[in-house]
């Protein structure tokens, strides 16, 4: 079993089953609702896909998180503070600090706005996330994920969200001090980003709100777009991917048969595709095979 096999430099976590409320500006509910048992079904299901190996190389980083009841988030994960080049997905810190520019007033969200944000989120497009960096401000991307307030790059968990580079050509102008990042991201910290979004703190309840509603009905039919929908076309996505030669990266809340959960994936391997679409499936197995949980359990 995977269990068996792994060693260092992958990281995991020790097997916590308390869960609290969350706190943004640290790793609060995530950071000890690891569940033993949902724990032992990803790393079975990452054996059943043959997909071991690729994790005790550091190449594949996973992060799962059942949040059907928000407030007793159940989370598994593997290598989940492993930092990876995570190409397009570290768009969503720029949404997260566009969102919070909309919020202070200095940045309007109009039509041009929103459909800058909405290209750049489900049709992945360079060009939208160029210029919303530009709008926002290089350096105040970074800041906000390193503040206080959200630690979503957060040195002592091996960084995180990343944005240090324009999209498209050109050289980056700050990558990440612990790996020299230009696009990165880890999957707890990701994980985190969902998480908040999905219980209303990111920037605030109203802003979260808007925020998924942009991560809604993703354009590009890939990865966990395709493994997911192929399989369970009922199923809800609300999710932003990445990929670049051989990274491939991909996060989502998934609401399936009064389901919701979280997951994310970080892939370095000309396979990374094709590794993330077969795994969407036997997460989203997890979730829906597990017993539903009632309110006051």
């Amino acid at each position: 079993m995977l269990r068996r096999l792994l060693t260092f430099p992958v990281l995991w976590f020790g097997l916590i089953a308390t869960a609290q409320a969350a706190v943004p500006s640290e790793s609060g509910a995530l950071g000890t609702a690891v569940d033993p048992t949902l724990q032992a079904k990803l790393e079975e299901r990452i054996d059943r896909l043959q997909l071991d190996a690729g994790v005790r190389a550091g190449q594949l980083a996973v992060a799962l998180v059942d949040v059907t009841r928000p407030d007793r988030p159940r989370l598994a994960q593997v290598n989940g503070d492993e930092m990876l080049y995570a190409a397009s997905l570290p768009k969503i810190a720029i949404l997260l600090a566009a969102f919070e520019r909309i919020e202070e007033g200095s940045l309007t969200f109009d039509g041009e706005t929103r459909d800058l944000m909405t290209r750049m989120i489900r049709r992945s497009s360079n060009a939208a996330a160029t210029e919303m960096i530009r709008r926002v401000g290089r350096d105040y991307i970074n800041d906000l994920l390193r503040s206080p307030k959200y630690r979503l790059y957060d040195e002592k968990r091996n960084g995180g969200l990343w944005v240090g580079k324009e999209y498209g050509r050109g050289t980056a102008y700050a990558r990440d001090p612990l790996h020299n990042l230009s696009h990165g991201a880890t999957a707890f910290q990701v994980a985190r980003f969902y998480y908040l979004l999905e219980t209303g703190q990111l920037v605030s309840p109203k802003r979260s709100r808007q925020m998924k509603v942009i991560l809604g009905h993703p354009a590009i039919q890939h990865k966990f777009v395709g493994g997911l929908l192929a399989d369970s076309p009922d199923a809800l996505i609300y999710r932003k991917s990445g990929s670049w030669r051989d990274w491939h990266a991909d996060s989502a809340i998934v609401e399936h048969e009064g389901r919701t959960y979280i997951a994310v994936a970080l892939a370095q391997n000309p396979r990374g595709g094709t590794w993330l679409k077969q795994l969407i499936v036997e997460l989203d197995g997890i979730i829906m095979d597990a017993p539903m949980r009632t309110a006051g359990l």
